[in-house]
């Protein structure tokens, strides 16, 4: 029997070449690279949920959706065209493995607050931006008052909110009653430990991952 093997990390930068016409976004999708190789290669188990908030630039998504072998990676040629199923912003009924049509921001973390209250493990992946959103903060502080431990959210800290989190975006969060963390976002050890379940957990996290500002 021939033995298969998908890309790993070091095969992304070649993937995500492979898609073009959204330059624009180029920063905003690397900077959730490594945070999402992570969960994909090590964190993310058959029955946990995952939902990306911060849908806009998913460049790095589709990369590492087709490192994995959730999509073809042939498709990745055909980014943003008119047949293509990889469009601008992910959408969950033509990509295999994309659980939440994004790309609007401030509805994912609401959304991932419901998929928790089943009581599998879900996790969302926000940008610090995207937190000025008012829509988060009813999510946020609803997660928190119930102590929904079964919610993981991460924000992408690259320094792009428009006033500044004063005492970081963790101390927060952390005031609404969640765990907080923060952790280097190029780390891939970092990230690991801080994403890995929390079995005796009693509360939602945020795991703040830092990366180069924009």
């Amino acid at each position: 029997m021939a033995i298969t093997t998908t890309p790993g990390y070091d095969a992304l930068p070649a993937l995500i070449t492979r898609l073009t016409g959204d330059e624009k976004h180029d920063r905003s999708s690397f900077s959730t690279l490594d945070v999402l190789w992570v969960l994909y290669d090590r964190v993310l188990g058959e029955e946990d949920r995952f939902v990306l908030s911060k849908g806009h630039g998913p460049t790095a998504y589709y990369a590492v959706l087709a490192a994995k072998g959730l999509i073809p990676t042939e498709l990745l040629d055909g980014f943003g065209d008119f047949e293509s199923p990889l469009g601008h912003h992910p959408d969950r009924v033509l990509v295999p493995g994309v659980e939440f049509s994004s790309g609007s921001l401030g509805h994912g973390l609401a959304v991932a607050t419901g998929r928790a209250l089943t009581g599998r493990r879900v996790y969302c992946l926000v940008g610090d931006a995207e937190l000025e959103e008012g829509s988060n903060w009813e999510a946020v502080q609803y997660a928190g008052r119930i102590g929904l431990a079964s919610l993981t959210a991460i924000v992408i800290d690259n320094d792009s909110s428009s006033h500044g989190w004063q005492e970081g975006v963790e101390r927060r969060l952390m005031l609404e009653g969640w765990v907080a963390r923060r952790v280097d976002g190029r780390d891939h050890e970092q990230l690991a430990a801080a994403l890995a379940p929390d079995a005796d957990g009693t509360r939602p996290r945020v795991i703040v991952a830092e990366v180069e500002p924009r």
